[in-house]
């Protein structure tokens, strides 16, 4: 099977250098989807050279590597790395320098009486306004934590669904293969009873037809394959795809936990917790506009010199901003708003993830449930029935026309197939993307028999290897 997300780890991320306290209080995390599966020897895991056959846990490696999308949040760590230095630095001093009394006019016309002044000044922040910077940086390091991984697990999901569709495809160009050897033996047939009277020469022609259409299909299949492997191996930054074929097992399904456990734990991950991370910004925010309204004091200090009388005495001086508080009422009213407005966007992420994982699992289990009876029944009728048109075609009890439609009967019921295995295996990875992690807990094989093919010449193979 598919070794979708059997473990989810993690991966260390870059922490935003900040004060002592925030780097004890800041864990930042991001996922790194390390999607291994119990088959697969870890020899595998790490070869990255050109191979025939891409497994999943590869591409994986090469994404999480080379992505570009998921390199460009180093910058953005660094970014905040600036940003926490310039945080917890406090308010500069000034030095200033002023001269009065001169330049006017009777005794103050030149220097005499004038008066120098030599003065640092700053200010002093009231209501912790420098922690509160500091942590507000710390908050938003954890948000882009979260952000990177959920960026990661996005990025993952559309990789493996890319991988799935790719599978799928190499099993509709076997199909094509299989259809083109089937319309070349039925041309065979079909020209052996015309040349022997027992069918009309237009039977013919239509046979050729069938190959020429198989042809053609076969044709537009790989033109789709090829391109589906350029979008694979955009996902690490390639412009070419060094591969050959897609390893994974369409037919293969894994026992799924409960919905109910999976939705639980899904409310902790990196979908959600992005909102929990929104909140304590929106509460520092909060609290700093609270903070705001407790005017700094500014101070002065320092040296003056009169000419006049060539002495000296030091000045000093506060000021002090009035009615801080009530010109800060529209902040406060803008931030608690803010911070209300996040409580019922989690709560509707809640409901959209309940809804999209619920679509996604039941689709999985709608699809499993396809899959078994495509293989049980279906298959195995139309085998049946091909059989029988062929031998009755042969002895001139049916037409071309008959024998004809029971082939594509059989071929669109492969293909009926293939489209139940893609949409588990698809449903899955949305599950497995949602959740933030692997859809079950303990890796269980459920495969589904093959049900015993009635031989025909030349016989299609139902699985798509």
């Amino acid at each position: 099977m598919f070794p979708l997300a059997h473990i989810y780890g993690r991966v260390c991320i870059d922490q935003v250098c900040i004060s002592k306290r925030i780097k004890r209080r800041l864990i930042i995390r991001a996922a790194c989807v390390a999607l291994l599966s119990t088959a697969v020897m870890p020899s595998q895991l790490v070869a990255e050279n050109l191979r025939q056959n891409l497994e999943l846990p590869v591409a994986v490696k090469r994404t999480l590597k080379h992505n570009p999308q998921l390199l460009n949040y180093e910058p953005r760590f660094k970014g905040l790395e600036a940003r926490a230095l310039t945080a917890k630095q406090t308010p500069p001093l000034a030095l200033g320098l002023s001269i009065e009394n001169f330049a006017g006019s009777g005794p103050l016309k030149k220097l005499d009486a004038a008066e120098l002044t030599l003065s640092l000044s700053s200010v002093i922040e009231l209501g912790g306004k420098r922690n509160l910077r500091s942590e507000l940086v710390g908050a938003e390091a954890e948000k882009l934590a979260v952000l990177r991984e959920l960026e990661t697990l996005n990025v993952l999901g559309d990789l493996t669904q890319t991988f799935i569709n790719t599978r799928g495809l190499e099993g509709r160009l076997r199909l094509a293969d299989n259809a083109i050897t089937l319309a070349e033996s039925t041309l065979k047939i079909v020209k052996r009873r015309a040349d022997a009277g027992a069918s009309p020469e237009a039977e013919v022609w239509r046979a050729k037809a069938g190959l020429n259409q198989a042809a053609l299909m076969r044709a537009d299949l790989a033109g789709q394959l090829e391109n589906q492997k350029l979008l694979l191996a955009a996902f690490w930054g390639a412009r070419s795809a060094d591969f050959e074929n897609i390893s994974g097992e369409l037919y293969e399904f894994a026992q799924a936990d409960s919905f109910e456990a999976l939705y639980h734990r899904a409310s902790a991950k990196p979908l959600i917790q992005i909102y929990a991370s929104e909140q304590r910004i929106r509460e520092l925010d909060l609290q700093a506009a609270q903070a705001a309204g407790k005017s700094d004091i500014q101070w002065q200090l320092g040296l003056r010199h009169l000419q006049e009388g060539d002495d000296s005495a030091l000045v000093a001086g506060v000021s002090v901003p009035l009615f801080g508080g009530s010109r800060n009422q529209g902040a406060l009213g803008s931030s608690q708003a803010a911070l209300n407005e996040v409580q019922y966007q989690k709560r509707s992420a809640l409901l959209s993830l309940h809804t999209r994982l619920r679509n996604a699992y039941r689709q999985r289990e709608i699809s499993i449930q396809a899959v078994q009876k495509i293989r049980s029944d279906l298959l195995p009728a139309l085998e049946r029935a091909l059989t029988e048109t062929r031998k009755a075609y042969e002895h001139g009890l049916y037409t071309y026309v008959d024998w004809s439609a029971a082939q594509r009967e059989l071929q669109a019921g492969k293909h009926l197939l293939i489209d139940a295995a893609l949409s588990a295996h698809l449903s899955q990875a949305k599950i497995e993307q949602l959740s933030g992690e692997s859809l079950t807990q303990i890796k269980v094989s459920d495969q589904v028999q093959i049900p015993d093919q009635v031989q025909i010449q030349p016989t299609i193979n139902t699985t798509a290897n």
